[in-house]
């Protein structure tokens, strides 16, 4: 006679042990759910090019980035090369127009948000007021609004004059904008940064042996100032004897000649044993990471799914560059030799002049009417108003950030320094601003990409910034889809470099929990 109990527990068992089937094994669905939605995506992607090219030939227009090799026929208002010679060119020049202008905008931001975030908090009654009034004031005003107001009060200054001041030869404003002394890198920067990259090395290891000290015995070792002292006196050592790394250059010349003589073949060969030895590794690395004390554990589902996507990955490469896109190890070759010629041109023979220099404004008359002359750092009207705008604007919004981030601390840190008798200005320092940084970098990271996409608010005011010059050029070469295409990628670029360094220094400075 049979046992129902038993009956009943064995059934159980082995239904918990039954696998169930593939449509409604989570791992499957989870994975397969994503192929499929990657390759609805592709899908839409080839489907809207092709239509797009279908329409753009019943047309009879022709696309193609050949336009960047032909003459622009216009100058540019500033830059590196107000008149390029291509169209390719003045997009290079509004692209490092554009990135100054963020660049500048990002420092100038980031420390007036941070004075006036901290005012807020201001016990002084006149600091708090007045911080908070910027803030509100300027968040609550269109960018656009403000980058034309303050062109419009430029443009109504006084005229140059040949003693314009507020500070002649220091300090100049004018209808044409600001001018203040330039530094700039001058014929031997790039010898003396080899002392630098050689001084940082050494004093890196020279931090990491004073952090052991310190860990050893708990005595202060000035890691960070250690390593300061060994990149200055590099530094002051590289200032003088830079010349000698002149034979650096000649380097970069023999890689550039090298890379001249490579065939797209071998280019190609190149990337995909590149592409499998990357999957290989990762593979290996995922499996080494899976593996306990006593062996290997046993891979889910999901870790399967893992290693395919990684060789999966790695064949896809290799398809793309064979014969998606073949003419992408040809740009790699030309664009490498002319980068490593350009870098044998920087670090080559005969720079022996200062690594940095500076130059006063001054003002020079070529005819009748007086102007700025080029030494020193001039910003010009469509300029200073796209600069002034973007960084008062992003300051108030920073400030709010390290605003919120302070007010995240503990209270009981604040308390607990001024029990220990700490001042104000320490104990910001040295307690609450160290802890609210963890909090205040993912937002403040965001600002800078606002800052940065906001720059091309400088077409309103005629200033050179890439969205400037690429209306020029398709309106003269009539390439606006390819032109777009540029814009997006260069911003694209720009948000994704802001994001990498961001989220290294974010990674590095949040809290680790056991």
């Amino acid at each position: 006679m049979s046992d129902p109990l038993h009956d009943d527990r064995g059934s159980s068992l082995s239904a918990v042990g039954t696998r169930p089937p593939f449509y409604r094994d989570a791992t499957v669905v989870k994975w397969l759910s994503q192929v499929l939605a990657l390759a609805l995506v592709l899908f839409a992607l080839i489907f809207l090019a092709s239509q797009g090219q279908s329409n753009l030939e019943a047309k009879d227009i022709e696309t193609g980035y050949e336009f960047l090799g032909t003459a622009l026929g216009s100058d540019l208002g500033s830059g590196i090369d107000t008149d390029p010679d291509t169209s390719g060119r003045a997009l290079w020049v509004g692209m490092v127009n554009t990135i100054r202008l963020s660049f500048g905008g990002i420092i100038a931001a980031t420390v007036l948000g941070v004075l006036v975030g901290v005012g807020r908090l201001s016990r002084n009654w006149i600091v708090s007021r007045a911080s908070s009034v910027f803030v509100e004031t300027l968040r609550s005003i269109p960018l656009l609004v403000q980058i034309i107001l303050i062109f419009v009060v430029i443009a109504s200054l006084p005229r140059v004059t040949a003693d314009q001041g507020p500070i002649p030869g220091w300090l100049h404003i004018s209808n044409k904008g600001v001018s203040i002394p330039r530094v700039f890198v001058a014929d031997g920067f790039y010898q003396w940064l080899i002392f630098l990259l050689i001084g940082a090395g050494i004093g890196w290891l020279l931090m990491r042996h004073r952090n052991r000290l310190h860990d050893a015995t708990g005595r202060s070792t000035y890691p960070v100032m250690s390593f300061l002292a060994v990149v200055g006196v590099f530094g002051v050592v590289g200032w003088f004897l830079h010349p000698i790394f002149g034979w650096v250059g000649a380097i970069f010349d023999f890689i550039a000649r090298a890379i001249d003589s490579l065939t797209p073949g071998i280019v190609q060969a190149v990337i995909a044993v590149a592409a499998i030895g990357a999957a290989i590794l990762w593979i290996r690395r995922f499996l080494v990471a899976h593996r306990t004390p006593a062996g290997l554990t046993k891979l889910v589902d999901d870790d399967w799914f893992r290693i395919i996507f990684a060789a999966a990955g790695a064949v896809l490469v290799i398809l793309f560059v064979t014969l998606g896109w073949p003419g992408l190890s040809s740009w790699i070759i030309n664009s490498g030799r002319d980068l490593f010629e350009v870098l044998g041109d920087k670090f080559g023979n005969g720079r022996t002049g200062l690594p940095i220099d500076a130059m006063r404004p001054d003002i020079e008359q070529v005819g009748n009417f007086p102007n700025y002359g080029p030494s020193g750092l001039n910003l010009i009207q469509g300029l200073a108003a796209v600069y002034f705008g973007v960084v008062l604007y992003t300051a108030a919004f920073i400030a709010e950030v390290v605003r919120g981030g302070i007010l995240a601390v503990p209270k009981g840190q604040s308390e607990a320094a001024q029990a220990l008798g700490l001042r104000r200005s320490t104990m910001l320092r040295r307690v609450v601003l160290p802890q609210a940084f963890r909090v205040i970098l993912p937002p403040l990271g965001n600002q800078y990409l606002n800052l940065t996409k906001n720059t091309s608010l400088a077409i309103a005011v005629g200033y050179s910034d890439v969205v400037q010059v690429g209306q020029t050029v398709y309106n003269q070469t009539g390439k606006t889809l390819e032109v777009v295409s540029i814009w997006m990628l260069f911003y694209l670029a720009c948000s994704l470099t802001i994001s990498v360094v961001v989220n290294f220094f974010n990674v590095r400075m949040r809290i680790v929990e056991r």
